[in-house]
């Protein structure tokens, strides 16, 4: 559920060595990350009056209390704990208003910090759209940082797509189609609809929340950035991401464009395709890169697959 620079960010504990190397002269993420989390005490509110100073808009997510949101984990217990991303871990939690929640805490010694936890904040007190996560509020009660969602009953599309065990039956078509729908809604409002325009920067399976009904929503927008507007035709920015889904044009010049997201989503659309994942260790040096091992394959079988990856594009736009 969390995001990790240039690294892979999934309800697993995220792996360091699937991190992608940003262009040469760039600052080392790991380090600039590092500074990030040791800054001093962070006021959203007035980081948030500055964001929007020429606009109306007011941070509208809660403030909790580091006390109240160990009492909604039980002092968060292992039996609470849901997964574990860049930012830190995600346990399950119930306020005291009885609404059931996921927490995500910051770790202290990872590679995400201040920066990250105020975009987040700022991006989805500002951001509203149905296939958008939830944010109900936050605490940066002295050097705690954490974050409190919406509950997503069904967990990560990765869980019903990779994640499988004895007691998940296979995502079957329709549904595959209707989460590809609400993802695809979901970017289109951030690209299209949102005042300015936002660029995810990092789509992947595992930031596809599912609720009831498999009703796919993005999460974790702590990468997210302002997209170019006017003249300028892209954002140059330190390469960020996850590895295998991070466009090849974005991850060698660091240069950072909506057709980055698109990237992203068409790796999502792969996996969906066939089943694997975007990047598999378990397998064989040529079959590790979903990408590469799609375009190294027969012709005959990319045209089967392009022809299920143009019906899908086509059945989005109706």
């Amino acid at each position: 559920m969390g995001c990790f620079p240039c690294g892979g960010g999934s309800n697993k504990k995220t792996k360091k060595e699937d991190q992608i190397p940003p262009p040469s002269g760039e600052k080392s993420e790991k380090a600039s990350r590092s500074a990030s989390s040791k800054d001093g005490p962070v006021d959203v509110k007035k980081e948030g009056a500055s964001s929007e100073s020429n606009g109306s808009q007011q941070i509208s997510a809660q403030t909790f209390t580091f006390r109240e949101l160990a009492a909604a984990t039980r002092n968060f217990r292992p039996d609470c704990f849901l997964g574990e991303g860049g930012f830190g871990k995600v346990y399950k939690g119930r306020l005291e208003s009885s609404n059931q929640v996921a927490i995500k805490q910051l770790d202290q010694n990872g590679l995400q910090g201040n920066r990250e936890f105020l975009v987040e904040v700022l991006m989805l007190s500002l951001l509203h759209h149905t296939n958008l996560v939830n944010l109900i509020g936050y605490c940066a009660d002295g050097d705690q940082r954490l974050l409190v969602y919406e509950y997503m009953a069904l967990g990560s599309l990765e869980n019903h797509l990779h994640d499988l065990t004895s007691e998940k039956k296979r995502l079957d078509w329709n549904t595959r189609m209707k989460i590809a729908a609400g993802a695809a809604k979901g970017l289109e409002y951030l690209h299209d609809k949102a005042t300015p325009p936002v660029i995810y920067r990092d789509l992947k399976c595992s930031n596809i929340l599912l609720g009831e009904g498999f009703h796919p929503k993005l999460s974790d927008f702590g990468l997210a950035k302002l997209a170019p507007v006017g003249d300028n035709s892209h954002v140059s920015t330190r390469v960020m991401g996850t590895y295998g889904y991070c466009a090849p044009e974005y991850a060698m010049t660091g240069q950072l464009t909506i057709k980055s997201d698109i990237y992203s989503f068409g790796v999502v659309l792969l996996e969906l395709i066939t089943g694997r994942r975007a990047i598999d260790t378990s397998k064989t040096a040529g079959e590790q890169n979903l990408v590469a091992w799609v375009s190294s394959l027969p012709r005959s079988q990319i045209v089967i697959i392009r022809k299920f990856f143009v019906f899908m594009v086509v059945i989005l736009m109706i």
